[in-house]
Order: C-alpha cells, then sequence, then structure tokens
C-alpha cells in the first residue's frame, strides 16, 4: 500500500505540485510580501502537474513501456486521463476566479509585467513543441544542452516572477526590492537548472540513441559531474556568500542558505553511479523542497 501511494504522489507529479507552491511562498516571504489569492495556488499546482504529466502521454497505450515510470502511466491510463481532466477543469475555473475578481487590473497591467508573461508562456510552449509546425517549429525539449536551462528559467520566472504577478493582478499594494527580486531570480533559475541537469542522467542512453546532445551526452556521466554540476554548485554557493554578505543578512542566515547547495554538492558527488528513478524523484527533487524551506526559515533570522 505504501509503494502505490509513493508512486502515485511522485509518478503523478503531485510532489512537483507541492515543490511549485513551496518556492512560490519561499519567494513572497523572502520579499517580505501579501500572500497571493487561494485561486492563484491552486491553479499553480494543477497547471503545474497537467504540464509535467503531459510528457508521458505518449505512452498511455504503449504496450512496450518498459521504464519503471512509463509503465506507471501505461497500466493507470485511465485514472491519468481523467485526472488530466480535472486538472485542466480546476485551472479553467481558478482562472475564472481571478479574473471575475480582478479583471480590470489585468487591463491596467503595465507593460513590463506582460512582456515576462509572454516569455513564460512562450517558452512553456516551445519546450514541448506545442505551437503549430506552421507557426514554429522549435522544440526546445529536443535542444540538447540548452534543455535544462530552458527548464531552470521557466521554474525560476514562475516561482520568482509570476508571485510577483500576481500580487499586481489583485491589486494588493506591494514594494519590491528588485535587486533581491533579480537575486532570487538567478538563484533560483541556477538551482533548478543544476537539479534538471541531474535528471539527464535518468535519460542519458535514450538521450544519446535519440543523439540529444545534453550535457551529459556531449560530456559523459563522470566529465558532467566534474566539470559541470559540482562547479556550478560552488558558484552558487560563492554568490549565496557574496549576496548575504552584500546585504549583511548575517552568519545564521548565510549558513541556512548555504545548507541546500551543500547537499546538492553531496548528490552531484553521489552521481558517480547509477541511481534508481525513486532517487530522482524523491532525492534529487527533494533538494528544491529544502531550498525552499532553508529561504523560509532563514528569513526568521535576519531582522530589519
Amino acid at each position: 500500500m505504501g509503494g502505490r501511494i509513493i508512486r502515485f504522489i511522485f509518478f503523478g507529479n503531485y510532489f512537483v505540485g507541492l515543490l511549485a507552491i513551496a518556492l512560490s511562498l519561499e519567494t513572497t516571504i523572502q520579499l517580505r510580501l501579501p500572500f497571493d489569492p487561494i485561486p492563484y495556488y491552486i491553479l499553480l499546482f494543477s497547471a503545474t502537474v497537467m504540464y509535467y504529466t503531459y510528457a508521458y502521454s505518449g505512452v498511455l497505450q504503449s504496450p512496450s513501456a518498459t521504464n519503471l515510470r512509463a509503465a506507471w502511466y501505461r497500466d493507470h491510463r485511465t485514472l491519468v486521463r481523467y485526472t488530466q481532466l480535472l486538472f485542466l477543469v480546476v485551472c479553467v475555473v481558478s482562472c475564472f476566479a481571478i479574473l471575475a475578481e480582478s479583471w480590470q487590473n489585468i487591463l491596467h497591467m503595465p507593460l513590463p509585467y506582460w512582456i515576462v508573461i509572454a516569455a513564460l508562456v512562450l517558452s512553456s510552449l516551445l519546450y514541448y513543441g506545442l505551437l503549430p509546425k506552421s507557426v514554429f517549429k522549435l522544440n526546445l525539449r529536443n535542444t540538447g544542452w540548452l534543455k535544462a536551462f530552458v527548464i531552470g528559467f521557466v521554474w525560476a520566472g514562475c516561482v520568482s516572477l509570476a508571485p510577483l504577478i500576481m500580487l499586481q493582478i489583485s491589486g494588493r499594494p506591494f514594494t519590491p526590492d528588485f535587486i533581491l527580486v533579480a537575486g532570487l531570480f538567478v538563484k533560483n533559475w541556477m538551482f533548478c537548472t543544476i537539479n534538471a541537469m541531474m535528471f539527464d542522467f535518468k535519460d542519458y542512453a535514450d538521450d544519446s540513441n535519440k543523439q540529444l546532445q545534453t550535457f551529459v551526452v556531449r560530456f559523459g556521466l563522470q566529465r558532467t559531474v566534474s566539470y559541470v554540476l559540482i562547479p556550478l554548485t560552488l558558484i552558487g554557493m560563492l554568490s549565496v556568500f557574496v549576496f548575504t554578505s552584500y546585504r549583511h543578512l548575517g552568519l545564521v542566515p548565510m549558513l541556512i542558505l548555504q545548507f541546500p547547495l551543500l547537499l546538492m554538492l553531496l548528490v552531484s558527488y553521489s552521481m558517480y553511479r547509477q541511481k534508481s528513478i525513486f532517487y530522482y524523484l524523491i532525492v534529487i527533487d527533494g533538494l528544491v523542497l529544502i531550498k525552499a524551506l532553508s529561504g523560509i526559515l532563514a528569513m526568521q533570522f535576519i531582522h530589519t
């Protein structure tokens, strides 16, 4: 029974939906802003789960699915179809609830907010090649080494900038610290990009057969760890040290913010050996949850 629940939560991408909410709450708390309305968090969770589940829509009818996760989708194809439909309805209802409350604010929203929304929506659509081929043939998921950076960019935008856009839409007054916003965006982009690169280890064989030149395929497993994952993590740790020192945030917050990066460094070293699918879904994705909780906890030791 416990195994079925774990598969349902992690294979069904419900944990990923929770990560999106956790990172958004981290942004809100670190910027000391009001919380977004409840329909926004419902929309964020539902859209995230539906978006990530879409990647496995092609295996629902595949009798040859040998991958453990793909086989789960094949065996639960009826459940997946109904939950996708349910989440679509929830997304539509949530959007209508937000529009009914704030449609005038949306019409008068400043241009920079619209530019950010357009960039995020376009990146999300291009990632799966969802635009009509007659309009745009690019599929960012198949761009090799760009793949991880695109995923990191979409995640950073959705959890670092989208909460601010929602506050603007809901008409809740706030004055963001733009330097801190930029710092949080870059930090989330870097963290989520490294996380996505780690997931490329799971797909190494398939990506190699498809000649998809991800970092792992291009450099090999061990060289990616030594020359990409570990250096990027060390740069992230250095940037946290510089930023917390520049903002005079104190020693304790700096150590708390370094903790998830230290764990990421240890996990990077562990990637020299092959891991199970659950290691990626629980441990590696779990780093994102630890990062969000660490960011929230660090704020309890920062006095303005």
